[in-house]
This record gives structure tokens, C-alpha cells and sequence, in this order.
């Protein structure tokens, strides 16, 4: 029993290893199917393609993160396989063979459910998001040092799924630009990249869409859902940058006429 719960432990931690790693690969501007991908396959040990592989090992953040599952990664394989062949060679006759293979199935079958669930998935990468943003500071070096980008802003990558509630409209019909979202490019599934996406252009499932805006309302954005719900989170999101926006513009506006007071003083004094 002690070497079944052995491995479960081993398999959840790799679940949850795996999910943040995933949430700070997305941190770092790799869109949420690309982290994931990523992710598994540096813990895994099971490599990369060409141009993915470039993409990270060029990154100096998801370098150290790669590195870092690698290392996980190999200590993790070693210690479940451990557990696996203490679980049917050992000497625990309490615990009959077939319960010990029903135990271990069942567990493994909870555990992939439960990896697997869409609610799981949201609330406990909202959590990790939550956490990076509160105990770390990743940043993209390569994009910020381009864009000069600085605050909430970052351009990311998002990968549209069958189901998402970007997937299957124009860009005329999402009105991105209310909720303070630009979308800068898009690539296709067969790789062409559309660098000037107009109103009429319509998003399909398995596009990757070069996204900029506050990074709250990006991630936002990645989780929806193209359901009631979506669309009323679409309609607050609107509302939320109206309100950012605008006191961006008030503050702005301020400091430009504090500005002009400061040089007309300059300009009596002298």
C-alpha cells in the first residue's frame, strides 16, 4: 500500500509541477498549448521539435525553467518506477495482487480525471498566476526590451481551441479593441502568418493570435468560453477598460497641464 500511495504522490506532484511550469511559460510570452507542450515534454525528457526547441533555449527565462523540469523530471521517473516495481514485487502479502492493480488504476484514472477537467484546469492556473505574480517577477526580457513595454502591458501568444470564445468570429464581431486588446498577427494552422489581420478576418480553432494588452485581461481572455457567460465576461471586460482607460487619460491629461504650468512659470521667471 505505502508504495501505491508512493507513486500517486509522485504522478500528482508531476501533475502540479507540470501546471505551473505551464503558467510560467505562458508568463514569459509562449502561448497556453506551446507552454504546455513545453512543459511535459522537459519533464518528460521526451525533447522538442526544431523550432520550439530554439524558441526556449534562446529565452533566458524559459531556460532556467526548462532546466529546472529536467532536473524534477529525472528524479521523478526514477522514484515512480521505484514505486511501480514496489507495488507488484514486494513483499506486502496483507494486500492481495489483483486489489493492489485495482488500487493503482483507480488511483491513476482520479488522478487523469482530475488533470483533465476543465474547471481544475482554470481555477488552479488562476491560482498559480496568482502566485508568480505575488512571490516572482517574470518578465519578457526579449519583448520588452523591443516594445518598450512597461506596467500591466505584454504581448503574448494565445492558441484558440475548439470551444474558445474567440474561435469562429471576425475581429469586427469580438470588438478586442473595447476590451483594450490589439491582436498584431496571427499564424495559421499550415504556418502562414497574417501581420496585418483586418476586421473581416475570422479566427479558426488552432490559430495562434500575437495578442498585446494588460496582462489580467489577456489571461482573461484565454480562459473564455464561447457561452452566456463568455459574452457577459466580454461585456464586463469592456466596462473595465472603459474605466482604466479613462482614468489613464485623466492622470495623462493632469500631468501635461501641470507640465504646461511648470513652463509657464519658467518662462515668467525668466
Amino acid at each position: 500500500m505505502l508504495a501505491i500511495i508512493s507513486l500517486l504522490i509522485v504522478v500528482c506532484l508531476s501533475i502540479v509541477i507540470t501546471r505551473i511550469a505551464t503558467v510560467a511559460l505562458t508568463h514569459t510570452g509562449l502561448s497556453r498549448e506551446s507552454a504546455r507542450f513545453q512543459a511535459r515534454s522537459a519533464l518528460t525528457g521526451s525533447g522538442f521539435t526544431t523550432n520550439e526547441s530554439e524558441r526556449v533555449v534562446n529565452h533566458p527565462v524559459r531556460r532556467r525553467i526548462v532546466m529546472l523540469l529536467m532536473l524534477i523530471g529525472s528524479v521523478g521517473i526514477v522514484g515512480a518506477m521505484s514505486s511501480l516495481i514496489l507495488t507488484f514485487v514486494g513483499n506486502d502479502y496483507a494486500v492481495p495482487m489483483s486489489l493492489r492493480v485495482v488500487l493503482l488504476v483507480a488511483g491513476l484514472v482520479l488522478l487523469w480525471m482530475l488533470a483533465m477537467s476543465p474547471w481544475v484546469d482554470r481555477r488552479l492556473s488562476q491560482l498559480i498566476s496568482w502566485a508568480l505574480q505575488r512571490y516572482t517577477q517574470l518578465e519578457v526580457a526579449d519583448y520588452a526590451s523591443l516594445m518598450h513595454l512597461a506596467g500591466e502591458y505584454r504581448i503574448v501568444e494565445l492558441y484558440i481551441e475548439q470551444g474558445d470564445w474567440l474561435a469562429n468570429k471576425t475581429l469586427g464581431e469580438l470588438n478586442l479593441r473595447a476590451e483594450g486588446v490589439m491582436v498584431l498577427g496571427i499564424t495559421r494552422s499550415n504556418g502562414r502568418y497574417l501581420g496585418v489581420p483586418k476586421a473581416t478576418t475570422k479566427i479558426v480553432p488552432a490559430d495562434t493570435l500575437i495578442v498585446y494588452g494588460r496582462i489580467s485581461s489577456l489571461e482573461a481572455l484565454d480562459n473564455r468560453r464561447d457561452d452566456w457567460h463568455g459574452q457577459q465576461q466580454h461585456k464586463a471586460a469592456i466596462d473595465k477598460n472603459k474605466q482604466v482607460t479613462d482614468g489613464e487619460e485623466t492622470s495623462d491629461a493632469l500631468e501635461q497641464n501641470d507640465k504646461r504650468k511648470a513652463d509657464g512659470m519658467d518662462v515668467n521667471n525668466n
